[in-house]
């Protein structure tokens, strides 16, 4: 460590309450701090500490349990959790371009951010309320394409086909989604050159007086509805993104239904998802693929770390 006036070596001088390094000059008697990595951009939380609180929260633990397992204090996770989503959003966007793709599947999930839709009031915030996360999803590869986060109406919808075209390239392929009235023109407008799409129409029973709020309605069949092109029968299908539905619930804690570990900021809401689909794509190595959905798409060649994600 060199004194910034005096130019000379300077000797360690004992520690501070944080426990950094102190030096002081012997010349001039000013002290200085050892200077400290901060890869965080400015936070003073050890990578190490970092990645494990990430890791705990891809994995569906509540804010305040890693608060009591680690002693990082909630508002600090908080904090990280919007830099690792900002982080893994810019990786998302940079790798996930021009994939080549044969069948993919569109779903919405639904959640909430800071209260219900029924119990709006005139004058919150916009974003408060529902809060559907939009997929899509690569039914060979397992590669999640593009997601958007918003209403259940047109605009959300027009914005999410969009990314799916940045995201895919511009070979031919299938779509198949559910019954949601908004995807017909969003696909006709934005990829009607390049896809087959259908849709594939359930339709329930009325469940029983004691089921109706918690347990689904049993579908009783189902109905194949080619829109655009020509699409394979045997290929219209949605079981691959909904089965990564119930993966998001498991994994994202604020999804998880009928608990209290709902979003209070939407940019949280959104941070969480970012973090999730990198993790999805990057990191987690899909049990019937052996690699991670990356890797079987030919996006990157190896299994990609916390520490990747949070750089």
């Amino acid at each position: 460590m060199t004194c910034h006036n005096c130019r000379i070596e300077c000797q360690k001088h004992g520690r501070d309450r944080k426990g950094n390094q102190r030096f002081k000059c012997q010349q001039c008697s000013k002290t200085f701090l050892e200077p400290r990595d901060k890869p965080l951009d400015g936070m003073y939380l050890p990578m190490e500490k970092a990645e494990t609180i990430v890791k705990m929260l891809v994995e569906g633990v509540s804010v305040r349990s890693i608060e009591r397992v680690t002693g990082v204090h909630r508002d600090t996770i908080l904090r990280l959790l919007v830099k690792a989503g900002e982080r893994c959003e810019k990786l998302l966007g940079d790798k996930i371009r021009n994939v080549p793709v044969k069948d993919v599947e569109l779903d919405e999930i639904w959640g909430f951010c800071f209260k219900k839709q029924k119990a709006l009031e005139a004058g919150d915030d916009p974003n408060f309320g529902d809060a559907y996360t939009f997929v899509a999803i690569e039914r060979n590869s397992k590669l999640v394409l593009n997601f958007a986060l918003g209403k259940r109406d047109q605009a959300t919808t027009n914005i999410f086909i969009e990314g799916l075209r940045l995201a895919t390239s511009s070979q031919p392929f299938q779509v198949s989604a559910d019954g949601f009235p908004a995807h017909p023109s969003a696909i006709e407008n934005t990829l009607s050159d390049r896809v087959d799409f259908a849709q594939l129409i359930k339709v329930y029973r009325a469940a029983p007086e004691g089921e109706r709020r918690y347990s689904p309605a049993e579908v009783v069949s189902t109905e194949r509805v080619p829109v655009i092109g020509n699409p394979d029968p045997s290929r219209i299908c949605t079981s691959i993104v909904e089965r990564g539905n119930l993966t998001m619930r498991m994994q994202i804690r604020r999804l998880t239904r009928l608990t209290n570990a709902f979003s209070k900021k939407w940019e949280n809401l959104w941070a969480a998802l970012c973090l999730h689909f990198a993790w999805y794509n990057f990191v987690r190595i899909h049990r019937s693929l052996r690699v991670t959905p990356a890797m079987e798409a030919g996006i990157v060649d190896r299994v990609l770390t916390f520490g990747d994600l949070l750089r």
